[in-house]
């Protein structure tokens, strides 16, 4: 199978050849390899292969699945394939063998999904880019000198080149989101719930994080979720079932729907970029050309309490995670272990105040959407971004290094905030939606002048899934997008060998 028929098909396009034997699942896994050797050099996505596991995969024989021998990769964060090492993108975790596999993984591998490795990742996931120091930066496939995104810009990079039609990723404030704008791919945040994260934990960040995947093509999405959810014993959660299937949902009739547009950031004070500005309105206006109730709306949220609680959450999940599994913290980025003495200097008084907010936040939007089916707003605040700019600056390094040498006995949760300001007002759409628990989709509808990719987001009422498949599927036919290697204007790397 040459590379260039490899690339031109979705998940469900190579599924559909396997399943009508045009093609052996070996050739299918063969030509993913060849690809993902020949790209990952210049793009920096997988940090580790499993291809031995792949082989033995196929020889055990495929299930009778609509995704079976499709290839797919794994976020190296939060899901276990038991005996496959999992870092987290971090040091203190190289070599770490879990000794289960999730339940999450374990449904993708009944569905007949060929696991060909794990993508990287920022250190537990803690930053909208992916530049851990233990693997390196990963590169966005449209542009090298600009981010991936993150934190599963490992996942996307790898779907955007062509390496694998459909990777795993997982989302905690953005981060199937995030990286999906950035690589002009479609990316499902679904809503809290629909996808198991046990067998061992009951949820991720206290309910702020869910997973599934990104892909080229909406109907993909629709199809992974079909495959993967449902709840297991003893989830704390439950989504409500979809009235079908979520493939079904795409190609249903158009619903009129109400669309709530949120033309500025959804957490108050930060400027779009006016690509973003820009990238909403012509959505809108495909919406009410396609017949959809189109009306301007506001959260009246600010950005303050809300990003503070977000940093609340995930620095006391991170010192307990930490702390649980003996976790060398010397080994951790200084920044990641000034977030662990900050989840340690919360007081359990301070921590449910801001879970309350948190849970505030749902009800207010809750509110919101009685009066419209889904929001639409851009996903990043601005167009993607070069690497590095978010790392520390040289003052806010030498207050990280101050505190852990002891020279400074300031709160550590103000270095933290003070750093993640940064980061967080370049996502301000993305993190509202990880509280509320609601299903959040980016689609890659537009590009700024130089061909970057720029996202929207839309957002549906909790359970509801169904409702942005179908708007999707419709700004999908309406407006189809490119990849890297389909665009006239390709970068270099996609030209090498691209008939191998």
């Amino acid at each position: 199978m040459k590379a260039a028929e490899y690339r031109s098909h979705d998940a469900m396009g190579l599924a559909e050849l396997i399943a009508t034997k045009q093609v052996q699942p070996q050739e299918v896994m063969e030509t993913a390899i060849r690809q993902m050797e020949r790209l990952n050099p210049a793009l920096n996505a997988v940090v580790h292969t499993t291809y031995d596991r792949a082989a033995q995969i196929l020889e055990a024989g495929l299930p009778d699945s609509p995704l079976a021998g499709v290839p797919f990769l794994l976020k190296d964060l939060g899901q276990f394939w038991e005996g496959v090492p999992t870092s987290s993108g971090s040091r203190a975790l190289l070599g770490f063998m879990p000794m289960f596999t999730s339940t999450l993984t374990s449904r993708y591998l009944a569905g007949g999904l060929v696991i060909l490795g794990k993508t990287s990742t920022p250190e537990f996931g803690m930053a909208s880019v992916t530049e851990p120091a233990v693997h390196g930066i990963t590169n966005n496939p449209w542009d090298p000198e600009i981010t991936a995104g993150g934190s599963s810009g490992g996942s996307a990079s790898a779907v955007a080149s062509g390496m694998v039609p459909v990777a795993h990723a997982s989302d905690g404030g953005g981060s199937i989101r995030i990286p999906s704008a950035a690589c002009g791919l479609v990316g499902l945040k679904p809503t809290r719930g629909r996808n198991p994260v046990g067998p061992v934990v009951g949820e991720g960040w206290y309910g702020l994080a869910a997973s599934h995947v990104v892909t080229r093509t909406v109907r993909d999405s629709a199809a992974l979720l079909d495959l993967s959810h449902g709840p297991e014993p003893g989830d704390p959660y439950a989504a409500t079932p979809p009235q079908g299937s979520f493939m079904e949902a795409v190609c249903a009739p158009p619903r009129r729907l109400r669309i709530g547009v949120i033309e500025d950031a959804v957490t108050g004070d930060v400027t779009l970029d006016p690509d973003c500005r820009e990238a909403v309105g012509k959505t809108a206006s495909l919406l009410e050309d396609l017949g959809h109730v189109v009306e301007p709306v506001s959260t009246g949220i600010g950005p303050g309490p809300g990003r503070r609680a977000m940093l609340v959450l995930s620095s006391v999940d991170t010192a307990w995670m930490v702390e649980t599994f003996h976790v060398d913290q010397t080994l951790l980025e200084p920044a990641n272990q000034v977030v662990v003495r900050a989840g340690k200097e919360i007081s359990a008084t301070e921590f449910a105040a801001n879970l309350f907010l948190v849970r505030s936040y749902g009800r207010l939007i809750g509110q919101i959407m009685e009066r419209h089916d889904v929001l639409l707003t851009s996903t990043l605040g601005t167009r993607p971004w070069p690497h590095r700019i978010l790392q520390p600056d040289a003052e806010q390094k030498e207050r990280i290094a101050a505190l852990l040498e002891g020279r400074n006995a300031g709160s550590a949760f103000d270095v933290v905030e003070d750093v993640a300001v940064r980061n967080m007002n370049r996502i301000p759409n993305t993190w509202l939606f990880n509280m509320t628990g609601q299903p959040a989709m980016s689609l890659p509808l537009h590009r700024t002048a130089i061909g970057h990719p720029v996202g929207v987001q839309l957002v549906g009422r909790l359970g509801r899934e169904e409702d942005l498949f179908n708007v999707a599927g419709q700004l999908e036919e309406a407006k189809p997008w490119d990849y890297p290697f389909t665009n006239p204007q390709r970068p270099q790397w996609a030209e090498s060998g691209a008939q191998q």
